[in-house]
């Protein structure tokens, strides 16, 4: 029976869905860290001086909801979810490399890398990714027994 409900919820998601689901749940567990137990701000001094981490979780949270939202709607129609998804990885990137431009946080550029790589440039992949993939090819007919 799980595994009916798996297939069902699968095919009702497409490959997709899935990706957006799966990506906004991130997200939005990772704005959830930052507004219960905040890190530290180091490398962050651009978006601190603008509001608290605890402000800026809800970025990832909005976001993730937005990206987990999007995973039930009409591929083509999905763009959302992706757009959205990009927005908080571009951010945080962008505030690590004002980190090593100002010389606050020398590290910053491996951690903005990390972020264009792994998270912008994993989903600016998946938003081209077809959801329909090339169909099997076909088994060729067997022979039958001639009586």
């Amino acid at each position: 029976m799980p595994c009916r409900a798996a297939r069902r919820l699968y095919k009702t998601l497409g490959r997709r869905g899935c990706f957006l689901a799966i990506l906004g749940t991130g997200k939005t567990c990772w704005g959830v860290s930052f507004l219960v137990a905040p890190p530290g701000d180091r490398g962050l001094k651009l978006l601190t001086q603008l509001c608290d981490l605890r402000h800026w979780s809800w970025l990832w949270i909005i976001c993730g909801l937005i990206t987990f939202g999007s995973a039930v709607v009409r591929v083509g129609r999905d763009w959302f979810g992706f757009a959205a998804a990009i927005i908080p990885p571009t951010v945080w990137a962008l505030a690590y490399t004002h980190a090593v431009i100002t010389g606050d946080y020398s590290r910053g550029g491996f951690v903005a890398l990390w972020y264009l790589t792994s998270h912008v440039g994993v989903i600016l992949w998946a938003a081209t990714v077809p959801e329909y993939s090339v169909p099997r090819v076909p088994r060729p007919a067997r022979r039958g027994k001639a009586a």
